[in-house]
């Protein structure tokens, strides 16, 4: 017997995936919406079509969503519950880029399978595809009437990028909204379904002990870090119009940015987070070409030994041009410019290829000034406040303790929340709980419009600051913590990464 026989919800949906074949269909959205079926948390009126150009039946798609399963998640695959979900599993080959007579067939068949199971008409759309897709995608959906019944509900889920720069954002956002009203539209950032990213406003919110000291009184500086082992693997041409920019600052850097610097909501609402959230991306100082020459750092890796194991650099990986400028890593020094946050650094940095694989923010606290008069307190280092957020999860506070013993001597101890340790495995992958939210209809964690069009401003200045810059790639060794310059960034400030 399949094992979500007793549904935790009952809210029927059809989720339809544009891009079926493609690489984030296969590692994250198949075992996501695996996970959630085998958890109980979806409807048993609830169907999946993927919807791909190549060609192949549907007992093919499913046995390769199998195959892809175990590749990629590691799940010990529960064959009853594979038998039952599988068949909730359908695949239409179609060129969703054609014209309107694919698109009638699409519809036609979406109504047959919606009334054979019962699920009343709700879907969502989830568009993996590139950006210039997605407003063709929904105008076909619009003209034929996919997303306009009225007695049910329809959504549009989107992958990043949205756009490829401002004007690009500003000119698909104009044009989809034209057809499809904001409130029908999730803009994905994965990052925003992690369990430690929505633990911020928790960790801020419900303690005195920091919510009372999170301002410029009090912190020194903040470390916002996100590496990964990794290189491009068999993105090349994805990677080549985006770079580290677009692919991690532009959305998950500055999502967690805004997250720790809001100030508190009215209510925990969508809106009210969000609103939030657009003050502080308002509020960052944006770059010019002269504060650019000393607070940004970029990077390419080149050659370098990944787990004892030569990597190739990064103008070797597929479909990557051999003299390609396009930087696998920034590292820079902002600043919010506003009454909690004025003259406090915000130290962030993101790459491909480095030695360790982690995300985390780290909250420096400044050391008192009255123990600088204990010459028992030299070496005592400041307060910090690390927020876990991957590979590991949890919180680590660090504070100075004295050492037992006769003499007064003082040494640093850490608490360590481990939620892995508390709780296991448990926390839901971030597509799991991002496509959850969106059938629950709640956009929370989702990226408002004038969040993104913030958030290109500011990456816009970047590219404009560093326009003439001469760039000399690689300037670092695949495996390696990144370019040495990142490390002049922050020590020319009396200051350390943490980690």
């Amino acid at each position: 017997m399949a094992e979500n026989l007793n549904p935790k919800q009952d809210i029927p949906c059809l989720f339809v995936i544009f891009g079926g074949t493609g690489d984030l269909t296969k590692r994250k959205l198949i075992p996501a919406l695996y996970s959630l079926f085998k958890g109980g948390e979806l409807s048993p009126d609830f169907a999946m079509v993927s919807i791909g150009k190549e060609t192949m039946s549907e007992m093919d798609y499913r046995n390769e969503m199998k195959k892809n399963l175990s590749l990629f998640t590691g799940y010990d695959l529960n064959e009853e519950v594979w038998d039952s979900f599988c068949r909730k599993l359908f695949y239409k080959t179609i060129d969703f880029s054609a014209g309107d007579g694919l698109y009638e067939n699409l519809k036609a068949f979406l109504i047959d399978l919606d009334g054979n199971l019962n699920i009343g008409g709700n879907r969502i759309y989830y568009l993996a595809v590139a950006p210039e897709f997605f407003g063709p995608i929904i105008n076909h959906l619009q003209l034929h009437g996919m997303i306009e019944n009225k007695s049910s509900w329809q959504r549009v889920m989107v992958e990043k990028p949205f756009g490829t720069s401002l004007k690009m954002a500003k000119e698909l956002n104009k044009e989809i909204l034209k057809v499809l009203p904001e409130e029908k539209l999730f803009r994905i950032d994965h990052y925003l379904g992690k369990e430690m990213i929505q633990n911020i406003i928790a960790i801020r919110f419900c303690n005195s002990i920091f919510e009372s000291m999170w301002n410029h009184h009090y912190i020194d500086n903040i470390q916002i870090t996100s590496s990964e082992t990794i290189g491009i693997e068999n993105r090349g041409a994805y990677y080549e119009n985006s770079g580290i920019l677009k692919d991690m600052l532009q959305n998950h850097m500055l999502q967690m940015l805004s997250l720790v610097c809001m100030e508190a909501p009215v209510d925990l609402e969508p809106e009210s987070i969000r609103d939030e959230k657009v003050k502080v991306l308002k509020s960052l100082r944006l770059f010019s070409e002269e504060t650019a020459k000393t607070n940004i750092v970029i990077g390419q890796y080149g050659r370098g030994l990944v787990d004892d194991h030569e990597a190739a650099g990064y103008r070797e990986e597929e479909m990557v041009s051999a003299e390609s400028t396009t930087p696998t890593y920034i590292a820079l020094k902002a600043y919010v410019d506003n009454f909690r946050w004025g003259g406090v650094p915000f130290y962030i940095r993101t790459g491909k290829r480095l030695d360790k694989r982690v995300s985390e923010i780290v909250i420096q606290f400044k050391k008192l000034p009255g123990t600088d008069f204990y010459k028992e307190f030299a070496n005592t280092v400041p307060d910090v406040l690390v927020i876990k957020i991957q590979p590991s999860e949890g919180i680590y506070f660090h504070i100075n303790i004295k050492k037992p013993g006769s003499d007064f001597i003082i040494e640093k101890i850490g608490m360590d929340y481990c939620q892995e340790c508390k709780y296991g495995h448990n926390s839901p992958e971030a597509y799991e709980r991002l496509i959850l939210e969106a059938i629950r209809n709640n956009p929370a964690f989702f990226t408002r419009w004038d969040e993104l069009e913030c958030s290109w401003s500011y990456i816009e200045s970047i590219e404009n600051a560093l326009a003439k810059t001469e760039l000399s790639y690689p300037n670092y060794p695949a495996g390696s913590s990144g370019p040495k310059e990142a490390g002049v960034l922050i020590e020319r400030d009396g200051r350390s990464w943490w980690g």
